[in-house]
Formats: C-alpha cells, sequence, structure tokens
C-alpha cells in the first residue's frame, strides 16, 4: 500500500537513518573539499549538526509530524557547526515552519515545506553563490513541488526529488570554477543528498533505527580530573532541559534566570519561538523542573550527578590521591557594560586573547568548529550588558550569528573575524568608548592587518596554475595559495616576502604546536633581518595543523 501522508514516527526514524548515513559517509563528504589544507571538515560540520538533530527526536513518540520537524530544527539548532552545518539548521527550520502545526503531511505540504527550507537557508547566507548546497536544496524543493502535482505516493515523491538533487549536483561542478578545476562537486550539497538518501531509504527497512554516537573530537584529560575532589563540586546535579511554550516573553526568560541563580549556578537560559532551553548545576533539580512547569511542558529533561560521574571517571591505578583542601566557590562578578568571547585553536593563543581582555576563550576553530550551542555556553558565562563575539575563524562566523539571535537578556556583537591576526587586532583596538563606537573601531582594525599563514596539503590538486601535491608544504595569503614548496622553513620565508611590503611596520608570527621553539627563532632572525624596518614579536600560538600564523600591518 502506498504511503499517502507522512507522520511524526515516520519522519524520526527518516531523520535518524538520514544523520547516520550522513555520519558514515562525512570522509567522503570532507574530501570533497577543493582547497587542500588539513581542515576541510564539511562533512564532519554536517554529520555533527545532523546528530544532534536526530538526538532530539530520538526520544519523541508522538505522531504529529510538525512536532518532530520542530525538535528537528531545535537539536540542529544548537547542534550547528561551521557554515554547512548553520545552513543545514535552517534548512530544517524552514521545513518545520512549512509544516505548521500539522498532524499529518501529504506530497504537497512536504513540498511547501521544502520551499520554505530553501527561502530560509537562503535568508541565512549574506551573499549566496550558486553551484553550492544551497543550489541543489532549490533543486529539490523545485523537483518537490513539480513531482506533488502528479502524486500522493510519498516514496515516488521523495525518489524523484533526490533523483534531481543529483542531476543538479553533477552540474556543480560547471558552477564554480573552483569546483571544475578540481573536478569534483559541492561538498555540502553532496552532504545534504547522502542525507536525504538515508532518510528516504529506511523507509524499506523495519527494524527500530538508533542515533550512531559521533566519534570524539577530544579525549577527556581523567588525570587532570583526579586532581580534583568531589567536595569541590559546588552544586552536585547538572540539569537539562526544554521549556515547550510559543511566543515566550522576554521577561518571562530572564526571570526563571533570576531564579535559577538562586538555586544554582553554570546556567544557560536561552529561548527562541517554540522553546526555552535550560541548563543549571544545583542541588534541587526538582526546584527547578516546578518553576518550568508555570512557564510550559517540559521536554528532554536530563539529570546527572556530577560527583558520582567525577569518581567514575577517575583511573586510581593510575593516579595517586592526593589531600586537597575543599575550594571556595566563586563569588559571582559584578556585571560590566562590554564582555568578550573568542574562539582560538591553541592554547598559546588562547593566553594571549585572555591577556588582551577576553573573558572566555572557545577551544576551536580549524577542523574543530564549535557549535552554536558552545558559544551560547560561552556567551551565558560573562555577565555583561554587551557581549562582542570573535569567531576569528570564517566558517564560524555564522555560529556566532545564529547564537546571537538566540539570547534575548544581552546585546551580542559578531565581530567578523576571519584569522586570528584580525581577532587579535580587533581586541588591541577596545576602547572605552561605547559599544556601539568599539564595534566600528574593531571592524577597521581588522582591515589594517593581513593574514598569512603555512600548512599542508591533505590531497593533490589543481589551483590556479599551480599543481599541488598532497604533503607539499603551502603558504597562504588569506585564503589564496601564494606559496608551494617542500620545506616549511622555505615555505614561511618566501610568504614573509610576499605579504612584507614597503608599508609594513610590525610582523607577529605566531608558531604551531608543532613547530620548536629553536626553529621558531631561526624565522624572527630571518625576518629581522630581512625587513630591518620592522618590529618583529615572536610568540607560541600552539595551534595544530598549521606550523605559523603570520600577521603583518
Amino acid at each position: 500500500m502506498a504511503l499517502t501522508k507522512l507522520n511524526g514516527l515516520i519522519l524520526k526514524k527518516m531523520m535518524i537513518a538520514g544523520a547516520n548515513r550522513l555520519n558514515e559517509k562525512k570522509q567522503i563528504v570532507d574530501a570533497l573539499n577543493v582547497f587542500p589544507v588539513p581542515d576541510g571538515d564539511t562533512g564532519t560540520n554536517m554529520s555533527l549538526t545532523a546528530l544532534a538533530a536526530a538526538k532530539e527526536v530520538e526520544k519523541l513518540n508522538t505522531l504529529s509530524v510538525s512536532e518532530v520537524a520542530k525538535a528537528i530544527s531545535n537539536g540542529a539548532l544548537r547542534g550547528a557547526r561551521g557554515n554547512s552545518g548553520v545552513i543545514t539548521s535552517q534548512i530544517f527550520r524552514g521545513f518545520a515552519k512549512g509544516l505548521g502545526n500539522l498532524e499529518e503531511a501529504n506530497t504537497k505540504e512536504l513540498a511547501q515545506a521544502f520551499q520554505n527550507a530553501v527561502k530560509t537557508a537562503y535568508k541565512t547566507v549574506m551573499k549566496p553563490k550558486e553551484g553550492t548546497i544551497l543550489t541543489v536544496a532549490k533543486a529539490c524543493a523545485d523537483s518537490a513541488v513539480k513531482v506533488a502535482e502528479t502524486t500522493d505516493d510519498i516514496d515516488v515523491f521523495l525518489q524523484k526529488v533526490i533523483e534531481d538533487g543529483n542531476a543538479m549536483l553533477l552540474q556543480t561542478t560547471e558552477m564554480l570554477p573552483v569546483l571544475k578545476q578540481a573536478g569534483v562537486v559541492d561538498a555540502g550539497a553532496k552532504g545534504l543528498l547522502y542525507l536525504l538518501e538515508g532518510a528516504f531509504e529506511s523507509r524499506n527497512t523495519i527494524e527500530a533505527l538508533k542515533v550512531v554516537e559521533p566519534e570524539e573530537i577530544e579525549q577527556e584529560n581523567f588525570a587532570a580530573l583526579a586532581s580534583i575532589e568531589n567536595t569541590s563540586i559546588t552544586f552536585g546535579y547538572c540539569t537539562e532541559f526544554f521549556i515547550l511554550v510559543k511566543n515566550v516573553k522576554e521577561k518571562v526568560v530572564q526571570n526563571l534566570k533570576t531564579y535559577l541563580a538562586t538555586i544554582g549556578d553554570s546556567i544557560v537560559c536561552v529561548s527562541d519561538e517554540e522553546l526555552i532551553k535550560i541548563h543549571v548545576h544545583t542541588d534541587h533539580p526538582g526546584l527547578a523542573l516546578e518553576k518550568a512547569l508555570t512557564i510550559g511542558e517540559l521536554s528532554g529533561l536530563k539529570i546527572d550527578n556530577m560527583r558520582q560521574q567525577h569518581t567514575n571517571r577517575i583511573d586510581f591505578s593510575n593516579t595517586q590521591k592526593k589531600e586537597i583542601k575543599q575550594q571556595e566557590p566563586e563569588k559571582p562578578k559584578e556585571e560590566k557594560e562590554i564582555g568578550f568571547v573568542a574562539i582560538s585553536p591553541g592554547d598559546g593563543l588562547t593566553e594571549i586573547f585572555q591577556n588582551l581582555g577576553v573573558d572566555e576563550v572557545i577551544q576551536g576553530g580549524q577542523t574543530m568548529n564549535p557549535s552554536t550551542e558552545d558559544i551560547l555556553n560561552a556567551v551565558e558565562k560573562v555577565n555583561a550588558k554587551t557581549v562582542f563575539i570573535l569567531p576569528n575563524n570564517k566558517n564560524i562566523i555564522l555560529a556566532g550569528e545564529q547564537a546571537a539571535k538566540l539570547i534575548k537578556d544581552k546585546k551580542i556583537v559578531v565581530i567578523p573575524s576571519k584569522t586570528i591576526p584580525q581577532g587579535i587586532a580587533a581586541m588591541l583596538n577596545v576602547t572605552e568608548k561605547d559599544a556601539e563606537q568599539m564595534q566600528d573601531g574593531m571592524i577597521e582594525s581588522m582591515g589594517n592587518v593581513v593574514s598569512g599563514s603555512v600548512t599542508y596539503a591533505v590531497r593533490e590538486t589543481v589551483f590556479g596554475k599551480n599543481r599541488i601535491q598532497e604533503g607539499d608544504i603551502i603558504g597562504m595569503q588569506e585564503d589564496m595559495i601564494t606559496v608551494i614548496s617542500k620545506s616549511v622553513e622555505r615555505c614561511v620565508k618566501d610568504l614573509l616576502e610576499e605579504i612584507v611590503t614597503e608599508e609594513i611596520e610590525m610582523i607577529s608570527i605566531y608558531y604551531g604546536a608543532d613547530v620548536t621553539e629553536k626553529d621558531a627563532e631561526v624565522i624572527k632572525k630571518y625576518a629581522e633581518k630581512k625587513f630591518p624596518d620592522c618590529d618583529v614579536e615572536l610568540q607560541r600560538g600552539g595551534q595544530p595543523l598549521y606550523y605559523y600564523i603570520i600577521s603583518v600591518e
């Protein structure tokens, strides 16, 4: 019998299957990134975003297709990583809004939701390019409208939509010169089709599906945990949940946040059109839940005993117990006018940002883009009326902007820093002026900086007139490859000659985790001798993958 109505249980299964398929194929998608640097992570970012959405629906058991779609949207919204992940989350968001409050959806209603998904995603990107994930998403949506006029069979409908999407995918190679030169299709578009194909193929399976666990990005340092006694954990229960409520007023959210501060700490309290997300450490989870129930229904409840978790995680066979005095809980900091959040890929760079006045630094950047929720959590820790976010990576700016839209009780300003040197330059130009003047000054200062970087090629490709071999050392000015070499030292020297002009007065060199201080000193001495009119500064950045990050101004 043909399926003519899509309900919540079917959509839930399709979302889980689609996310699992994308996770399985994420390395193929990553490999499609035409730029040969080692941070091509489109597939990884999309996969983590989709898995966050799938985990949100895994706990639901409803026949309402719109409720499941909203849960998908909410999960993806907070789990979004990188530009590709943010665009994917907006596709989900538009799809959910397109379904409205439907209990079930037929092909025509699904086609309308597809159209709304594309419309929402296009609005996310300031200057959308054709030949990308947006192009293929639009092809799928246009196909959906046409096919819905000819059939009410949802399986036939989806199969044709995916076929037309794949046909457009092949055309992306001709739409963007960089794709044509490399002979590949767009990575984000391929990821979207893996997601749709996995969802469609689940229609032929009868077994229950579970969300796969993504690979760990970082291993926890259990030895470090062992240096802290259980009693130093001020509040014992990590409590997380959603409050389902429509058109929530900002005053309600603020009052709830104020109340939670009286029973706990580490509070995250953010909202969008459909829900309020709560995270709090407290000794009385029940009080938090009772307060929340006066506002709306609860969903996604999770309560963890942090003291028990701490004990379970420590490997006592490898860690000697030490007597440590109970730590005094930190006193809440007084609210200030302006605070700062920055993303940093290395511990040395993190220390630099902290010394420049950044309140919260999120570890991340290349290959490990923080999620929207990571940024939300960091912003919530900053007790300031206005919080500036410095992404310091072009692939994190959209996630920062998405986080800014979810915070109601603070003014959020995203400084569009695309590189570490731009972020540092912006922080060096923080003044006592008001937030708007400061924003203008920080952005203006970024225009005075030229950023360079040295890394290695992860694949063979042709870039411009240059053929690049896997393993070659490449030097970049901003995001353009200008130097290709077999030696790190030779590459960084040649790059300096490319980017240092007569107008340059200052050269800052940040060496990475794979460079010794001795080798870095060789580069500094070279720069001082080669450019005697410039001040040369050398600092340890500690960043992975990139041997050197260079700033000239």
